[in-house]
């Protein structure tokens, strides 16, 4: 395990080397993968290694073990020989008895192997699950970096923007357009101003024109007496009609009036 965290201090330290120097965030990234990856080979390796190491010390033990019963056998082959020839039986079990020794021996030497072998088969398959378990968070730092870029760049975009409009409020620029935008304001209420007065002035000229104008046809000596006269002649004229359909009327009536009294005459004479 000690592997591993060499790894981590390898990595933790490249990172930190990396972010004290204020770098782009998506190349901190992007080289962090990269170290994450090259320290994930190297773990790999370490691994394979313990692995082999493991495969070594079973194939030892199993080879003691096989020589344990290959001694075995040649002890068995000795009594085997002492009990067919009694003559030479001591010298068979003599051989017996090394063959059986260095049975023992082998087995006593597979034992110390097997237990090795145990022991690193354990760290091997510790070794194995902690190097699964960095690969996967590898994998997901992987799947995150575009996430963590796409945060990035937005959180830098906004952080430009925030610092822009903060720069433009203070600028003196938004002051000038202000200034600018009454500056037109104040014009075109001057224009404005502008054509009540001429339009006012022209109304009043007409009127005082007009006027002088009427004073003078009716205010003379001469116009008056002849408007007085005409008055007179259209008065006379139209007494003289109203005169005329009276007397008319007044006429008309006394010679109905006589005629009638004639008719009467003329009735009672006959």
């Amino acid at each position: 395990m000690g592997m591993f965290d060499r790894m981590k201090r390898v990595v933790g330290a490249n990172i930190n080397q990396l972010i004290s120097k204020a770098e782009d965030p998506e190349k901190v990234l992007n080289q962090v993968i990269l170290e994450m990856n090259s320290q994930l080979v190297e773990s790999k390796r370490s691994v394979a290694g313990a692995i082999a190491d493991e495969k070594k010390l079973e194939r030892q033990m199993h080879e003691l073990l096989n020589q344990a019963k290959e001694w075995e056998r040649k002890a068995i082959l000795a009594i085997r020989a002492a009990e067919k020839e009694p003559g030479r039986a001591g010298h068979f079990e003599g051989l017996a008895k090394q063959a059986l020794m260095q049975k023992k021996s082998c087995e006593e030497d597979a034992e110390r192997f097997k237990e090795q072998w145990e022991s690193q088969h354990e760290s091997v398959v510790k070794l194995k699950e902690a190097l699964r378990a960095l690969q996967q968070k590898i994998e997901e730092a992987q799947r995150k970096k575009n996430l963590l870029i796409a945060r990035s760049r937005r959180a830098e975009a906004q952080k430009k923007i925030q610092s822009q409009l903060s720069g433009m409020q203070k600028s003196s620029a938004f002051e000038a357009f202000d200034k600018m935008e009454s500056r037109v304001d104040q014009i075109e209420a001057e224009v404005d101003a502008l054509k009540e007065i001429d339009s006012s002035g022209v109304n009043t000229s007409l009127e005082q024109e007009f006027a002088l104008l009427e004073s003078t046809s009716h205010g003379s000596a001469d116009q008056m007496l002849e408007d007085l006269k005409s008055r007179l002649s259209i008065e006379d004229k139209t007494d003289k009609s109203s005169a005329s359909e009276k007397q008319e009327s007044v006429d008309t009536g006394e010679v109905d009036a006589m005629m009638e009294e004639l008719k009467k005459k003329m009735n009672e004479t006959t």
